[in-house]
């Protein structure tokens, strides 16, 4: 199969010109495949009877980390969506740094998890199903 680059080459610049917009076209599907997960993330919270947060890391077009709320359930203020799918990530990965990973959460993050998303090195957070960008994550 060729790839997209090499088509719009062969078929000239008319069709190299649409390059971009076909890139965003398929940047924006995984978007959207990742803002879903977080969303069943979300979902599979409120079926356990916690709060209503899910999040996911994603390293290199991949999910390497799940997060529903885990409040309740662990009675622990902690467990918040994004820190349990960023703990997940690490353990998984066996590696506290999750350098050039993205954030998808159901919500914009709190405070405290963008701060944990910092000191994980996330590269950017996306949040909502609308999939804002909040950019990279600040230490607060």
């Amino acid at each position: 199969m060729l790839s997209l680059t090499r088509r719009a080459l062969m078929l000239g610049s008319a069709a190299a010109a649409l390059l971009p917009a076909a890139r965003a076209g398929a940047q924006m599907a995984a978007h959207r495949e990742f803002i879903e997960a977080a969303f069943r993330m979300r979902d599979d919270a409120v079926r356990s009877g916690d709060q209503a947060y899910g999040a996911v890391v994603v390293k290199d077009g991949t999910i390497v980390g799940f997060g529903p709320s885990r409040v309740v359930l662990k009675k622990d203020w902690s467990a918040h969506a994004e820190r349990e799918a960023i703990r997940e990530a690490q353990a998984r990965l066996g590696s506290r740094d999750l350098t050039g990973a993205v954030l998808y959460s159901s919500s914009r993050p709190c405070a405290e998890c963008e701060s944990a998303a910092a000191e994980a090195n996330i590269a950017r957070m996306i949040h909502g199903r609308d999939g804002t960008d909040a950019g990279p994550p600040k230490r607060s």
